[in-house]
């Protein structure tokens, strides 16, 4: 069902250029673009030029890679299908240019420029992505205190231009970098919340139409709020004890009365909370759901069609996934558990087989995996199928990152520094 690629910030293969061919990807020289026994299952890398002079390309029908042995290129000439999607790894600077829909052996019109970019980079190994003509330039980075845990990205002054919110664990704060409208970001303006705070979600909870601040302070046994006091600014948090170690929060309208609840996965206490919206941006005391030991995240989504969102819990301690399906009142049902990989600690919930059923993504941790549970309908779900990852997946993201239409799979693995892509098939 998807295909893998990994980005590896170590890989070093003597400043070779790598480039990998999945599904209908061609690439052809910028003079000799012959392509021989084309197929979805080949890859045919023929000539390329490279600097002014034509090299070489070797074919590897085993992991359907090309590979170009040459020091010190600085400019590739390449086309390529739309919904393609390849990499390069380990170039100091590498350029880019000539992007183009190409469709060989057709009636269709010539070829279409899409784009003319570079990337450029400041490490010694770097990878660049292109996936039908969007292109990444090397990281900037801005401060953020210490250890910084969680991220949002979302229009926190009403400009139309999508700003920072990080929860920094080690300095209890979270901080708020402000867009200036050219990518950039201003210096992050912090403010203070409990002790370690270690997720982060930002959403309108006083029906002001303006986005607030919640955060899960893990140390101290709370979630705090910071509501938003116009122009970028926030508030002092008002804090909401829950249980032991609250480990990430969402925030989910879940009994239907237009004001966004929070629900919050307690490590240390082996529940989940939910705090019920009272209005004007305050809430009630959380009541509790038992789940299995270690509950790290939380999504809420309706997985059983009712048109009432239901929780879906990793269990870190307990290998497993648990569902608690709401009940109508924005109460829960006691869980209902699913088998994973082991020590599963990131979820996502999304329909990726295309049955208007969502489906659970979860990274198993100490598996080295990501597990795959498809919806059976009634808000249960089938075993996992799995795909191996980097080591220790420790976040996960579903979306569609190559434009064709079908949810891929984006996982964070934590001890080898790596991102790995697997594309929908």
């Amino acid at each position: 069902m998807f295909w893998l690629i990994f980005i590896l910030s170590l890989f070093s293969a003597y400043n070779a250029i790598r480039i990998t061919k999945i599904q209908n990807i061609i690439i052809v020289g910028n003079i000799y673009n012959n392509l021989l026994n084309v197929t979805e299952d080949q890859c045919i890398c023929e000539m390329i030029k490279v600097n002014d002079s034509i090299s070489a390309l070797n074919y590897f029908s085993t992991n359907q890679t090309c590979q170009l042995f040459r020091s010190n290129i600085s400019t590739v000439y390449i086309e390529f299908y739309s919904n393609s999607f390849f990499l390069f790894l380990n170039q100091s600077s590498i350029s880019i240019l000539n992007i183009r829909e190409y469709q060989p052996n057709t009636s269709s019109s010539t070829p279409t420029i899409i784009s003319s970019t570079s990337a450029s980079s400041t490490s010694t190994t770097t990878s660049t992505t292109t996936s039908a003509c969007n292109l990444f330039f090397n990281q900037t980075t801005y401060s953020a205190v210490a250890q910084p845990w969680s991220v949002a990205v979302i229009d926190v002054n009403n400009d139309n231009k999508p700003d920072i919110i990080v929860a920094n664990y080690g300095s209890s704060n979270v901080g708020v970098l402000l867009n200036t409208g050219n990518g950039t970001f201003n210096a992050q303006t912090t403010y203070l919340v409990g002790t370690g705070p270690w997720s982060v979600a930002v959403v309108d909870v006083n029906n002001d139409n303006k986005p607030d601040i919640i955060v899960a302070n893990y140390k101290s046994n709370t979630v705090g709020v910071l509501l938003n006091a116009g122009n970028g600014t926030f508030n002092t948090q008002t804090t909401y004890p829950v249980s032991t170690n609250p480990w990430s929060v969402s925030v989910v309208d879940v009994n239907n009365d237009s004001k966004p609840d929070i629900i919050v996965a307690n490590y240390g206490s082996s529940n989940v909370g939910v705090l019920q919206n009272a209005g004007s941006g305050t809430f009630y005391a959380q009541t509790t759901y038992s789940v299995s030991p270690g509950p790290t995240t939380v999504a809420v989504v309706d997985v059983n069609s009712d048109n009432k969102p239901d929780i879906t819990v990793t269990n870190f301690d307990s290998n497993n996934v648990g569902v608690l399906l709401n009940t109508g009142n924005g109460t829960f049902n006691a869980q209902t558990t699913y088998s994973v990989g082991t020590s599963p600690v990131s979820v996502a919930v999304v329909d990726v087989n295309n049955d208007n059923k969502p489906d659970i993504i979860v990274a198993n941790y100490n598996s080295n995996n990501v597990g795959v549970l498809l919806n059976a309908g009634n808000g249960t779900f089938n075993a996992q199928t799995t795909y191996s990852v980097g080591i220790k997946p420790i976040s996960i993201a579903v979306v569609d990152v190559n434009s064709d239409n079908t949810p891929d799979i984006v996982v964070a693995s934590y001890s080898r520094n790596t991102v790995s892509v697997l594309l929908h098939c």
